[in-house]
């Protein structure tokens, strides 16, 4: 199980940054729709896996074609759109989307299992990529040669950027199943540190880099990826942590469970005035740092909210999703705006990595601190009163300093934004 889950994810965050380098040389419409046909596809090809290997090769097939249409979409927007309102908007859109299908998934997929076979969770996603094959093959022009590079493919950077990314990615998910002093954990963390090494070395040497790395010179770059990570910590952590609480604390449903994050999702879109407000009337820099306040805040209301009953997780949700669509959204829209034109593509895909990047280290915190704080194994069935108040405790300890890390990485990120009230950063 947990390489059906992990085999998707290593592969569509290691390969963000090789689709995006993809994207910017040989159009992004084309790779878009290169890879929305092979999603649909791959994921059709279920009907025919007959064991635990091939459904983890077919989910890490999976992950190769989300990795290609990921940053592309994001990218697309600023091709699409002249006005910055309307960036902001497509953009805000678009987050709106993806944070709904991530706090819903759980719930229809509980609720299609109770009536079909799960195999069908993966069928459904043929006809939707059709549908949006099409939407993009007859809504989205081609791109224009002036607007992608001729620099020639960066191999050597491609095959680092995934070794680093999969290796570290991994180091952490091995962290949490097998302890972090174990063997395959060490070599996985050293192997990261030593593919990053060569990345660098690598990137600042060649004629045509995959990611030139003086873009980071950029306070706009850098501090919109350093924020992005911390609001990915966060996202990842709360809702790991609250897949448990709901489940097997309280004992509810997986659809009662599912139900009771929909405040992130009505959160998500009617805080869309407020974040957009923020970031027209006071720029990037002190936007972002505001949300980052309510982040920080939302995460210490929460700590003690676990054991003050669903409301108070609830007013907690409120106002962390508050501050995380602020800070996604603008920090989004900032760091691909500061991209050059040609370059659209991998500034999402770079977008995209810090928030892969944020998600595992999220899971990887709290999976150790509750590991840690309360049990190594969590029972099967109905938990006991003990191991419920133990788990609460947990909980506090947790998501305690994940509002200090999250607030300090977040602030960070906030305070090498520019002033500028434009979405457009160049």
């Amino acid at each position: 199980m947990q390489w059906v889950a992990g085999a998707y994810t290593l592969t569509f965050g290691g390969l963000l940054l090789t689709a995006g380098s993809l994207a910017d040389r040989f159009g992004r419409r084309r790779v878009l729709l290169v890879g929305l046909a092979a999603f649909g596809l791959i994921s059709l090809a279920v009907v025919a896996v007959h064991s635990t290997g091939e459904l983890i090769a077919l989910r890490a097939a999976l992950g190769v074609a989300a990795a290609t249409m990921a940053p592309i979409t994001n990218s697309l927007v600023f091709r699409l759109f002249d006005e910055q309102h309307l960036r902001m908007s497509a953009m805000t859109l678009m987050i709106v989307v993806g944070m709904s299908g991530f706090v819903l998934g759980p719930l229809l997929g509980g609720t299609a299992l109770a009536h079909v076979s799960w195999e069908w969770l993966l069928v459904v996603n043929a006809p939707i990529a059709l549908l949006a094959w099409f939407g993009v093959r007859r809504g989205v022009a081609p791109d224009r040669p002036e607007d992608l590079t001729d620099d020639t493919l960066d191999l050597p950077g491609a095959l680092l950027s995934i070794a680093t990314i999969g290796l570290a990615c991994y180091a952490l998910t091995s962290g949490v199943e097998h302890g972090w002093t174990a063997l395959v954990t060490i070599a996985c963390a050293v192997g990261a540190v030593l593919a990053a090494t060569a990345f660098v070395i690598h990137e600042n040497q060649t004629v045509a880099p995959m990611l030139d790395l003086r873009l980071f010179r950029d306070g706009t770059v850098r501090g919109a990826a350093i924020a992005q990570v911390g609001t990915s910590i966060a996202m990842a952590a709360v809702m790991f942590g609250l897949i448990l609480h709901f489940q097997y604390a309280y004992g509810w449903s997986p659809v009662r469970a599912g139900l009771a994050n929909l405040p992130m999702i009505v959160t998500m879109i009617v805080a869309t005035p407020l974040s957009e407000g923020l970031a027209r009337h006071f720029g990037h820099r002190i936007a972002t740092a505001v949300g980052a306040a309510l982040l920080t805040g939302g995460l210490a209301a929460m700590a003690w909210g676990v054991d003050h009953g669903y409301w108070a997780i609830a007013a907690a949700m409120v106002v962390m999703t508050i501050g995380l669509r602020t800070v996604m959204t603008v920090c989004a829209v900032a760091l691909i705006g500061a991209m050059p034109a040609n370059r659209t593509s991998i500034g999402a895909a770079l977008n995209d990595t810090a928030q892969e990047v944020g998600t595992s280290i999220g899971t990887a915190v709290v999976g150790t601190l509750i590991a840690v704080l309360v049990t190594a194994v969590l029972p099967d069935g109905v938990w006991s009163y003990d191991l419920v108040q133990s788990f609460f405790h947990g909980e506090r300890v947790t998501f305690a300093a994940l509002a200090v890390v999250v607030g300090l990485v977040t602030r960070w990120g906030a305070l090498t934004l520019t002033d500028s009230r434009q979405v457009d950063e160049r």
